[in-house]
C-alpha cells in the first residue's frame, strides 16, 4: 500500500472511506451555506442568527472549505484526511476557547453557538479517531 494511504485494509475499506468522506462533504457545505447566509445573505438571516459573534461566524465560513478538502482527502483514504481531521478539530476548539473568553466577559452571545462548537469538535475528533492509522499486529 502507498505511504500515503491509511495504513491496514480492514481500517481503510472503500466504503468506509466514502462515508467519513461523505459526512465532512456534507457538514461543509452546510457549514459554508450558513455562515455564508450569516455574513453576506440578507439582514432577515442575521436577526435570525441572533448575538453572533463575527470571528466565529468568519471561523466556519474559512474552516467549511477546510471540511471540503478533508472530504476529499478522506474519501480517497489519504493519511492527510486523518491529519487535516485533528488539524480542524484542535482549530475548532480554538475558536471555542476565544468564544468562551468573549462569553465571560459579558459579552451577548447565542447560547447555540458555544454548543455548535462543542458539537463541531466532537464532529471532527471523532472522524479523526475513525481515519486514524492502524498497524496490523
Amino acid at each position: 500500500m502507498e505511504q500515503h494511504r491509511l495504513i491496514g485494509s480492514a481500517r481503510n475499506t472503500p466504503a468506509r472511506n466514502r462515508t467519513l468522506g461523505a459526512s465532512a462533504a456534507v457538514f461543509g457545505l452546510v457549514t459554508i451555506f450558513a455562515s455564508s447566509n450569516v455574513l453576506f445573505g440578507p439582514n432577515a438571516a442575521r436577526e435570525i442568527a441572533g448575538d453572533i459573534v463575527l470571528f466565529v461566524v468568519q471561523f466556519n465560513l474559512f474552516a467549511g472549505f477546510a471540511y471540503l478538502a478533508a472530504a476529499l482527502l478522506l474519501w480517497r483514504g489519504s493519511i492527510w484526511g486523518h491529519r487535516l481531521a485533528i488539524f480542524i478539530a484542535l482549530a475548532t476548539a480554538g475558536a471555542g476557547i476565544a468564544f468562551a473568553s468573549v462569553t465571560l466577559s459579558g459579552a451577548p452571545v447565542e447560547l447555540r453557538t458555544g454548543m455548535a462548537l462543542v458539537f463541531r469538535v466532537a464532529f471532527w475528533v471523532v472522524l479523526a479517531v475513525i481515519s486514524a492509522p492502524r498497524k496490523h499486529l
